[in-house]
């Protein structure tokens, strides 16, 4: 059984002994715990891709948490560390066990194929301290830890204090603590972890190569900068998608876009012919994505569009067969997801996008101002939408407009890419580009999503006749939908470009 909870704390340099914390801002009260003795022992890749990630997978046994601990980095609060923590049991019969598997999944997308060893082992003797507030509310957790870390014969020893967080508590209580133990002396740690310090004091964690140097305003440091958030976000979002947290899926999705809209408006930086293979496979791993997420919006909008429907005009069982028709259309999000992100294909795309940050194929262009060359991009991709919208407005009502309408909206996500590509470089017209291109985008996204709506609505109508049930009501969304549609049209032909 795996647990997850978020970690808020503080750590600090501080020898001790601890002061008084009771009356520190809502602190009524404090207890303090006898000394416990844990031991931990860190795993990661030789080359410290983990550690490099701000990421600590160990093992450990003593105190209350003994098991499996996968801490991944939020976000830096105010300067405080806020980590997700994920926990899975030790297995009491397999003292020197592999790390277990539902938690090495999480960390694939940062190993990939390379094994996971231990790296450091730390025991620690902590003193902890409970603060508790008015009522016996808990509130934080001082301990003060005196750590030994081993690691390929070399020992390092240090005492430290981490302020962690109870759960639901006023952050601000970290900073009454603060005040109080900065008096005694205590001063901010400067590793983020005794992972990182263990490996600073034991001669230090592998350094990864540094992504090669540019000149701060050529179109190739915008362009790679850019590039280097995306396979970030795809890397990163990997457990989240794993575990099917809410918008994971559609922010990977986003990602990869972005990052194959890139390749193709940055041609004059990034040689095309290079690249041409990682713009087939980020559509492949976006288009895989969306997969179930399209038929969840889909039927989200049926529903939505049903619930409008006054009583009188709901005949027969449309909510029970629209049901139906989803529940037919459902798969294993969780497994498929797995399988993808878990594929060979996948990994070896990982990999090309390392390559490509680490040694990009850059055109002769890539060293010229940012500002020339984004922008000359920007406005290709405006112009082509600009293209793409006369041949929908200048084609017949139907399906062939529909259509042209569907290309339009695909330009106008690649015309805002690039303008958010070329933002930092070339300012105010970049960003009334991408403003202009996401509300032309948004239109033209309600009219494609009205397009599939009329579809659906027309195969459950099909299914409805055959089944012996009134097939009314359908036609009734279907003509709702036709002119919501024509609407969007109307809006789109109406909205500026770029």
């Amino acid at each position: 059984m795996v647990s997850v909870a978020l970690e808020h704390e503080r750590k600090y340099e501080f020898a001790g002994p601890l002061p008084e914390l009771a009356g520190a801002g809502p602190v009524a009260t404090e207890h303090r715990s006898p000394v416990r003795r844990l031991s931990a022992r860190y795993y990661d890749t030789e080359d410290g891709r983990l550690a490099a990630a701000g990421i600590t997978l160990r093992r450990r046994t003593g105190g209350q948490d003994a098991g499996w601990h996968l801490k991944l980095p939020v976000h830096h609060a105010l300067g405080d560390t806020v980590r997700e923590e994920i926990q899975a049991p030790l297995d009491p019969e397999a003292p020197n066990e592999a790390p277990p598997a539902e938690l090495t999944a999480l960390v694939r997308s940062r190993v990939r194929r390379a094994a996971l060893v231990p790296v450091v082992d730390l025991d620690t003797e902590r003193a902890p301290t409970h603060l508790v507030g008015v009522g016996g509310a808990p509130l934080a957790e001082a301990v003060l830890d005196r750590v030994t870390a081993r690691r390929a014969g070399r020992t390092a020893e240090w005492t430290e204090l981490e302020v962690e967080l109870a759960e639901d508590a006023d952050p601000t209580v970290l900073d009454a603590v603060e005040e109080r133990v900065t008096a005694a002396g205590a001063r901010r740690s400067k590793a983020p972890s005794k992972l990182a310090r263990a490996l600073a004091e034991t001669g230090g964690a592998p350094t990864p190569p540094a992504p090669p140097r540019r000149p701060a305003d050529s179109a190739a440091a915008h362009v790679l900068a850019y590039a280097r958030r995306q396979v970030e976000a795809i890397v990163t979002l990997d457990p989240a998608v794993r575990r099917q947290l809410p918008d994971a899926v559609h922010r990977m999705r986003v990602a990869s876009r972005r990052l194959r809209s890139l390749l193709r408006s940055a041609r004059a930086v990034l040689d095309r012919g290079a690249t041409a293979h990682l713009e087939a496979e980020l559509r492949h791993l976006a288009g895989e994505l969306g997969l179930d997420r399209d038929r969840e919006v889909l039927t989200e909008r049926l529903t939505a569009l049903l619930d409008e429907l006054p009583d009188e005009l709901r005949v027969g069982p449309v909510a029970q067969r629209l049901a139906a028709w989803d529940h037919e259309r459902r798969t294993d999000t969780s497994a498929l997801l797995t399988r993808l992100l878990d594929s060979p294909r996948h990994l070896d795309l990982l990999d090309a996008l390392d390559r490509l940050l680490a040694d990009p194929p850059l055109r002769p262009k890539a060293d010229r101002p940012a500002d020339q060359v984004l922008a000359k991009a920007m406005h290709r991709d405006r112009d082509r939408l600009a293209d793409r919208l006369r041949t929908a407005f200048d084609s017949p009502p139907g399906p062939e407009r529909d259509a042209a309408l569907h290309s339009a909206r695909k330009a106008a996500k690649r015309a805002r890419y690039a303008a958010e590509a070329a933002t930092p470089a070339v300012g105010k017209p970049a960003r009334r580009q991408v403003k202009r291109c996401k509300a032309l985008q948004q239109a033209l996204g309600d009219h494609q999503d009205s397009v599939v709506a009329r579809g659906a609505l027309r195969e459950l109508a099909d299914i409805a006749q055959r089944e012996g049930e009134p097939s009314f009501s359908y036609g009734v969304l279907h003509e709702r939908e036709v002119a919501l549609a024509a609407d969007r049209e109307r809006r789109a032909a109406e909205l500026p470009v770029g």
